[in-house]
C-alpha cells in the first residue's frame, strides 16, 4: 500500500447515522488502527432524522460489550462536500447505496471534472462471510439484530483491511 502522509478517508453511511454507520465507523477505525494503516473513518446518514444526536443507546450498549465506544459520535447528514473530502464511501445497504449515488449525481460533481474524489461501495463489498449483503437496520429489532450489526461490521472491516493491504489505495 503506497500512500503519502495524507490519510486515506472513508465515510460509512446508513439512513439515520445512529445505528449501523456509527458502529461501522468505530469498528472499522479500530481495525485500521490495529493494522497500522493511515486511514481515517467518519460516518453520516442519508437522512437528517437525528441531527447531532448520539448513537442509539442500544447500539452503544452492544458495541460497548464488544469493546467499542460510540458515545463520542454525533449524527450528521451526508453533504455534497463529502464527495470531494472522502476517498471511499461505504453504504450499509443497497437502498442507501442508491440514495448516495443519486445525491452524488444531484451534486453535479463528477470524476471527469476532477471535483469528485469518492468511490462508492457496499460495506460488505469484499466480505466473504457476508458477500454483498446489506447490514440490516436494527432500529426496530432486538438484541440479536444489534449484535449482528457488530459481527457483520467486524467481518466487513477485516475484509477491507485485507483488501487495502493487498492494493494501492491510490489506484
Amino acid at each position: 500500500m503506497s500512500r503519502s502522509s495524507v490519510p486515506y478517508k472513508v465515510l460509512c453511511v446508513c439512513l439515520g447515522n445512529i445505528c449501523r454507520s456509527p458502529t461501522a465507523e468505530v469498528v472499522l477505525q479500530q481495525h485500521i488502527d490495529k493494522a497500522g494503516l493511515n486511514i481515517i473513518v467518519d460516518s453520516a446518514g442519508t437522512s437528517n432524522y437525528h441531527p447531532n444526536q448520539p448513537p442509539d443507546v442500544r447500539s452503544q450498549k452492544y458495541a460497548k460489550q464488544q469493546g467499542y465506544d460510540l458515545s463520542h459520535l454525533r449524527a450528521r447528514q451526508i453533504k455534497a462536500e463529502d464527495f470531494e473530502r472522502f476517498d471511499l464511501i461505504l453504504a450499509m445497504d443497497h437502498d442507501n447505496l442508491a440514495n448516495i449515488e443519486l445525491l452524488m449525481r444531484q451534486s453535479g460533481k463528477t470524476l471527469h471534472s476532477g471535483s469528485l474524489r469518492a468511490r462508492l461501495a457496499l460495506m460488505s463489498q469484499h466480505d466473504t462471510d457476508f458477500p454483498q449483503q446489506a447490514i440490516p437496520d436494527p432500529y426496530y429489532g432486538d438484541a440479536k439484530d444489534f449484535e449482528r450489526v457488530i459481527r457483520q461490521c467486524e467481518s466487513s472491516s477485516q475484509a477491507w483491511i485485507r483488501y487495502w493491504q493487498q492494493h494501492d489505495l491510490n489506484a
